[in-house]
């Protein structure tokens, strides 16, 4: 049923013609004027190009078919009515805010450019960044000058500019830390209901979903798994597919001695096209379910499941308990910080005050805080990345803290003991090298043999096949791309990893495949790992002591455990609130 400022989709399917292929089949949902939906999956589900192909976005190459209404036009037949609606019909909040934004233009004058004709900028744009909690000297600022949180708020001001029916938000707090992206996504289901707009909220995080939106619907493989509300979907999953990624996800309340990542990765739609799409990766399939391809249907009222056995499915398995960190460690320290400090040019306070940290042999260390509160910056500096104003680095007792000073031979015991896993390996990794010749040159770097069998191995050793050596970063997905930049970090058998938010940007799935290969490494190699994140759930299941930092200063350390479950600093406190409960009491 079309919705006069909702949003009906009707069959949508993606081919594309070159190669035959189906990448989006006949999907199917309806979002009313006030009302929100979360479509969620890994991957490759077909999220994103539900929402690209729905809006008209789609590249070079592919065809959409179906039906389309937007504000009770359809327009899946007219190209240009749909062109019409975009800024003030309906309107789309991109991931990451900083590659949305021009650098070289003033806020301001971006936000105005949505106006509608005719609207005045000096008044109009003050309201919008009002209404998204930012002062009006906003507006002459450049984008670099804003934190990660201030971005999103005014690429979300720019999205209400044209007066939207419909808001598409894709991915939009991924890239931000717990606090701010409650606050982000708190404003935009705020607004959201102010002005009864249809939402769609494109997001891999099942708890996320549910503490957000009213309905959910779960992709997989270009194909409808599961739908119905946000609360019968957290209470009764019907289908494996729903209950693998709600597994997959670390909680913040335990530590699990394993996370149950999804097996294997998601495949191409036709190459599934006959069965069920998720039967070779489910532990409940029978042998119809490799013979049949099920069609969504009712199980429940209000629920939808693609699943042949979503009406005799075994009960969900209760939490596993939780396991505790390992004992105390009493040797002498890997890597001690002393009175850290370091400040950047322009900045109001500086970015490290006084930090000070250890970390012993075979140690996880965690560093958990909001953005802007010098995680990254303390990283940096025992890496030899940024040099400390003032303070000691002493890495293996050996003084680090200025490499400027240190000699060749300092300098590569100093690498070769420690390493730094990145948060978006994409950027570090060159695009125009194979992975082969970037992992040879990292073991010629250590001394090391670099022959197609040594890359081979180390590659094995991160659960990769040798055939990944002939592939460029831009052929490989997001996690094999992380799994190749721990391979390189790990050539050398580093002493210590620095992990600066290594699985922030992943889905559910292959953060937990990521986590247990750091585990695996960190058994047989006997590393010692200063985990730098944002995510309480995840650190949670890694650290056996953390460090709570606050605009630059330690409010808070002990053992992992201890910190979590009785934090004695509100900061701490404040931080634990901000973790997605999958409650819609969450964002109140």
């Amino acid at each position: 049923m079309a919705h006069e400022g909702g949003i009906t989709v009707e069959g949508l399917t993606v081919r594309q013609p070159e190669t035959g292929r189906t990448l989006l089949s006949e999907v199917s949902f309806d979002v009313a004027p006030g009302e929100s939906l979360a479509i969620v999956g890994e991957s490759g589900s077909g999220k994103s190009l539900t929402v690209r192909a729905t809006l008209g976005l789609l590249p070079r190459g592919l065809d959409a078919t179906g039906r389309v209404v937007i504000d009770g036009v359809r327009v899946d037949d007219d190209p240009r009515a749909r062109a019409r609606q975009r800024g003030g019909v309906v309107s789309l909040l991109m991931q990451d805010p900083f590659t949305l934004l021009n650098p070289l233009r003033r806020v301001g004058r971006q936000i105005a450019d949505g106006l509608p004709k005719g609207a005045d900028a000096r008044t109009e744009v003050p309201r919008l960044l009002a209404e998204v909690g930012l002062p009006a000297d906003v507006a002459g600022r450049y984008p670099f000058q804003l934190s990660g949180g201030m971005r999103q708020r005014v690429g979300l001001a720019a999205a209400l500019a044209g007066g939207p029916r419909v808001l598409v938000a894709d991915e939009p707090t991924t890239a931000l830390d717990a606090t701010t992206q409650r606050e982000v996504l708190a404003l935009v289901r705020r607004v959201q209901r102010d002005r009864g707009m249809a939402f769609v909220l494109i997001t891999h995080d099942l708890r996320l979903a549910f503490s957000t939106c009213d309905r959910v619907m779960v992709m997989y493989a270009g194909r409808i798994m599961e739908t119905g509300g946000a609360g019968a979907v957290r209470d009764e999953q019907l289908h494996p597919y729903t209950r693998a990624l709600l597994a997959a996800e670390p909680p913040a309340d335990r530590r699990l001695a394993v996370i149950p990542a999804v097996p294997g990765s998601v495949p191409a739609h036709d190459a599934v096209a006959e069965r069920c799409a998720f039967a070779a990766r489910c532990s409940l399939a029978v042998p119809d379910c490799l013979a049949t391809r099920p069609e969504p249907l009712a199980v429940r009222p209000g629920r939808l499941s693609a699943c042949l056995r979503a009406a005799e499915l075994p009960a969900r398995p209760a939490p596993a308990p939780g396991v505790a960190p390992g004992p105390p460690v009493t040797a002498a320290p890997l890597l001690d910080l002393r009175d850290l400090r370091r400040s950047f040019a322009g900045a109001v306070r500086p970015a490290l005050d006084g930090v000070s940290l250890t970390v012993a042999p075979g140690e996880v260390v965690g560093v958990v805080g909001e953005s802007g509160s010098g995680k990254t910056t303390l990283a940096r500096c025992v890496a030899g990345l940024e040099r400390p104003d003032a303070g000691t680095v002493t890495l293996d007792g050996m003084d680090c803290s200025d490499y400027g000073r240190l000699g060749r031979t300092a300098v590569r015991q100093a690498r070769r003991t420690a390493q730094m896993i990145f948060q978006d390996p994409y950027s570090t990794l060159n695009p125009a090298r194979t992975i082969g010749a970037t992992l040879a040159e990292a073991l010629r770097a250590d001394g090391r043999p670099a022959s197609p069998g040594d890359v081979a191995r180390l590659l094995g050793s991160v659960g990769l096949s040798r055939d990944m050596a002939g592939v460029r970063p831009a052929g490989l997905s997001g996690g094999e791309r992380q799994r190749v930049a721990i391979a390189r970090a790990v050539a050398g058998e580093p002493r210590l990893l620095i992990c600066d938010e290594p699985v922030s940007a992943l889905d559910v799935s292959v953060q937990a495949q990521i986590l247990a290969l750091l585990s695996d490494l960190r058994e047989r190699l006997s590393m010692a790992m200063l985990f730098i994140t944002h995510d309480l759930a995840v650190v949670r299941q890694v650290a056996d002591r953390l460090y709570v930092l606050e605009a630059g200063r330690c409010v808070e350390t002990g053992p992992a455990d201890r910190v979590l479950d009785a934090p004695s600093h509100p900061y701490t406190r404040t931080l634990l609130s901000s973790v997605p409960t999958g409650s819609p009491n969450w964002l109140s």
